[in-house]
Order: C-alpha cells, then structure tokens, then sequence
C-alpha cells in the first residue's frame, strides 16, 4: 500500500541527514507506532508520507505509483491521508463543526472553499463523524472553550471527514495528560480496526506505543534501527533508542 524506497532527507544547511536510506513498507490494517528522541526524524518521516517534505533521495510509493510532489497530484493523494496534529491546528473562533468541514476542503472548488458553503450531505455526515468522536451536542461550540482532549477529537473527526485510506500522527498526545492520551488512543485503535486503515503514529509515550501498535519503528538520527513487533521491543531496543533517557520508565511497563 505505502513504499518508502531509499528515502533520505537532508535540509538546506545541514550536514547531517535528517532521514538517511529508509527502506519501509507498509499494508492496510497496520497500526505503527515511531518511536525515538527529539530529533531522531519522526516528523520528517511524516511530512514525507504526506507530501509535506519531498525527499532528497529515493521515493515514496503509493499503490505502487510513486508520489507526485506536483501541486494537483498531490493534492489528490493527501485526500487518502488525514492528518492529526499535536497542536490541533484547528481555527479556534470556528465551531467544531465548522473545523470538521475544513477536512472536505480537498474534494472541493476554492470558491466554495472561500464561501464556506457546504451541501446539506457534507453537514449530516460531519456532524455523524462528530458524534462518533464522542462530541455529541457539541458541533456549534467554538473550539477554544474546548478541553485538549476535545480539541483533539475535533482534529481526528476531521480526518476522518476525509474518508482516508492512511491516518497520520505527529505527536498527537504530547500535550495531553496520561488519561486523556489513552483514551485519544483508544478512540485511535478504535477507528483504525472499524475502517480497516492505515495507521502511523509518532510518539514519545513507549507504553502507549506497546500497548495499541501491531507494529514498531524506531528512528535515531534519521536512520531506522528497530521494525518489529511490541513485544520484541526489548530494553535493549530502547536503551539504543533513547540512550536510557527514559530508562526508568520502560522498566515500569
């Protein structure tokens, strides 16, 4: 489904790559968690998968078609991509239902973009969505007299607006208390195994990452140095990872 084939990534300035020679596929029904320090490439590795960053070697496969970095093509492809932020980046004095329906943008004309109109079916169907993220009754509250855990809600009700074959995250509970983390992630596994989705996850938490992954990566500058499975992420694994940063934490999982 997904093919990153010799992807590296250096940016203008830098000496060192920010991903070096990444060698990875990935199938429908997946649910990736990547792991790694501040800087080890998670989100380089995301803005790949999505368009966001174009690769400086090798490329990026889609059904087998490699991606585009051409304005429309790409276009295309990130309405099969939705897209869950850490910061929300929601526009705070819209309603949530009014930010749901931003996620409609891309099957749309800019003039009705620009208006805001939308069809009697696009609002039906966002405001399902919004029940289904657990924001019943709430779709004409302004987002920022929302809790972060709502926000976020309202971020993954517009992905999934999207109707996405592959859902993305970079560092979507990083801001989040340990509860509302797990239960966003809940919400997260809940969804991937309802729609049969693609899901790649960064994140910094191990235990959330042991806990609902199918499968882990781990990244550290910029190379990959761990795929496989939850359970083989040893604490050998980590100590590479995150050179015993968090050592005590793993040892309480």
């Amino acid at each position: 489904m997904l093919e990153l084939k010799n992807v590296s990534v250096r940016y203008p300035g830098m000496k060192k790559n920010a991903l070096s020679d990444l060698n990875l596929s990935f199938d429908k029904n997946d649910f990736v968690c990547v792991l790694g320090k501040s800087g080890a490439g998670k989100s380089t590795f995301i803005r790949c998968i999505n368009g966001l960053q174009q690769p400086t070697e090798g490329e990026i496969r889609f059904d087998g078609t490699p991606m585009s970095f051409q304005k429309e093509e790409l276009r295309q492809i990130r309405r099969e991509m939705g897209m869950v932020f850490q910061h929300f980046n929601l526009i705070p004095r819209m309603s949530v239902l009014q930010n749901v329906l931003t996620g409609r943008f891309g099957y749309r004309s800019t003039f009705k973009n620009l208006v805001g109109w939308f069809t009697n079916d696009e609002i039906q169907e966002a405001k399902r969505i919004i029940a289904e993220v657990g924001l019943t009754e709430m779709e004409n509250r302004r987002v920022e007299n929302l809790s972060g855990g709502q926000k976020q809600r309202v971020g993954i009700a517009r992905a999934l607006v999207q109707h996405p074959r592959i859902l993305l995250g970079d560092e979507p509970v990083a801001s989040l208390d340990p509860g509302t983390s797990n239960r966003i992630f809940s919400l997260l596994q809940e969804i991937h195994e309802r729609l049969g989705l693609l899901t790649i996850i960064n994140v910094h938490d191990i235990e959330l990452a042991k806990r609902y992954a199918t499968r882990i990566i781990a990244l550290k500058d910029g190379e990959l140095i761990f795929d496989g499975k939850p359970e083989d992420f040893t604490s050998e694994e980590y100590e590479e990872t995150y050179e015993s940063e968090q050592q005590n934490l793993f040892f309480q999982i």
